[in-house]
């Protein structure tokens, strides 16, 4: 069967190719915006790209059209689509259908984390001898690639709140129908699909009603939000995580790298990882009881923690040159920049910590979180806040209401001239956000080697 999907660069679509591909299909697929990771995973895989939306990529027409959310009426393919007929699906539709038929779906649902927290779970089950299969919106670095179907009924998928399609507007993961349920955090975001908080919270119910009473619901302690979801009316056993609940941790150093795991009252063991910050910690016990709710035993998985690598771009070391070291990150939300910067904070003590963020996600070009964002930053040492063009609001506010030195610039070269003269050795630079960032990554990269290398 040829399938041609429809915004096959964004990371939960190309993630699809890959099955699709692995299940025999011809895949072919289209977007506006081609950057790495993905772009670079699919091509690697041998699967078609073509820039734009031309009408002529669905020629001759396809027996399957895969349509990304990002598709909207008006979109040249999509009007094509319709007028011609051809058969389409939404993302998720198509994974429940002819993916995740009869397994046994761990699926992890948050604000934050969902990415991070995927990775892991996939990887604790792997290294119990588990293969899963996956679904994750990241390419995993124990496993190189973002999805494949796995060798046994264990399949790990992010599940994202986000809307399914311009026909479907309930969120992907309602489709999913996992056994296993990990309910990361819960915070307002999508602020160009969602009105307010409540909105969102409906939707994490609806999730709820599909967990059946045999299996398992993990959350948090103590988060409102998710508090109020349960109270909508809850089915399935839960087991909670953090101060309070039945999964807890003891640091036995601040950054989070070493620490305690107890169940219950129980000590299981000591984890010692690569990973820093509290909430990666908290990311950890989510996924050791989804692991345990598969069989696979939490002395296991505590000893798993010590090889998992995380995903591509979430506190992704690029480069290290004369002791100055760069990280890329994908942070979206006040609370990931804030939780990110806190966990490199205190790993590296009080050296120098440059933050480079572009405020990109569809949330923050609308300027939902421009209260929260100065306060976000308060563990770099400074932060430069990139203004790209289109944004409707000015980050001057967000500047004068910082407790750190803080500046906006719109030239991405001139922002690599600045680091570059500002970085001495023992500095950490982390350029944070969830595109392609006009090639930053790399610029600086190069320019710190010419000048320090």
């Amino acid at each position: 069967m040829h399938l041609h999907i429809l915004g096959i660069c964004g990371t939960f679509m190309g993630s699809l190719a890959l099955l699709a591909r692995e299940l025999g299909h011809q895949v072919s697929g289209s977007d506006a915006n081609v950057y790495p990771p993905m772009s670079t995973q699919l091509e690697a895989q041998g699967i078609a790209l073509q820039e734009g939306y031309d009408p002529a990529h669905l020629q001759p027409a396809p027996d399957l059209v895969i349509v990304g959310n990002a598709m909207t009426r008006g979109n040249p393919a999509v009007e094509y689509m319709l007028d011609q007929g051809l058969s389409y699906v939404s993302g998720p539709e198509w994974l429940a259908r002819y993916v995740l038929q009869e397994r046994w779906v761990l699926a992890v649902a948050g604000t934050h984390g969902k990415t991070s927290t995927s990775s892991l779970l996939a990887w604790l089950l792997e290294d119990a001898g588990m293969a899963p299969g996956f679904l994750i919106g990241g390419v995993p670095q124990n496993f190189g690639l973002s999805a494949r179907l796995g060798d046994t009924p264990f399949f790990v998928v992010e599940a994202d709140e986000y809307d399914s399609a311009f026909f479907d507007k309930r969120s992907k993961f309602v489709h999913y129908r996992p056994r296993t349920a990990i309910l990361n955090n819960l915070e307002f975001d999508h602020a160009d699909i969602f009105p307010d908080l409540a909105a969102i919270e409906r939707q994490f119910h609806h999730l709820v009603r599909t967990v059946p009473s045999s299996g398992l619901i993990i959350r948090p302690e103590g988060v409102a939000a998710l508090d109020r979801v349960i109270d909508m009316g809850c089915w399935t056993p839960c087991q909670t995580t953090g101060e309070g609940g039945n999964w807890q941790a003891k640091l036995l150093k601040a950054d989070g790298s070493q620490f305690e795991v107890w169940l219950d009252g129980q000590l299981q063991g000591v984890a010692e990882w690569q990973q820093t910050g509290q909430h990666s910690v908290a990311n950890a016990l989510s996924a050791l009881a989804a692991a345990r709710h598969v069989g696979v035993t939490p002395a296991q998985g505590i000893a798993s923690l010590a090889g998992f690598r995380n995903a591509k771009r979430r506190m992704e070391k690029l480069a290290e040159i004369n002791g100055i070291t760069v990280y890329d990150d994908f942070a979206h939300h006040p609370t990931a920049i804030a939780t990110t910067l806190a966990g490199l904070r205190a790993q590296i003590g009080e050296q120098q910590l440059i933050a480079i963020i572009e405020p990109r996600s569809n949330t923050m070009r609308l300027g939902s979180h421009m209260q929260a964002l100065p306060d976000s930053v308060r563990d770099a040492s400074e932060v430069i806040w990139y203004q790209p063009a289109g944004l409707d609001w000015s980050l001057e506010p967000v500047v004068q209401g910082s407790p750190v030195p803080a500046r906006v610039m719109t030239d991405l070269d001139a922002i690599v001239q600045e680091v570059v003269d500002r970085a001495t050795p023992q500095t950490r630079v982390v350029i944070m956000s969830n595109g392609g960032f006009g090639g930053i990554h790399q610029k600086l990269v190069q320019a710190l080697e010419a000048r320090h290398g």
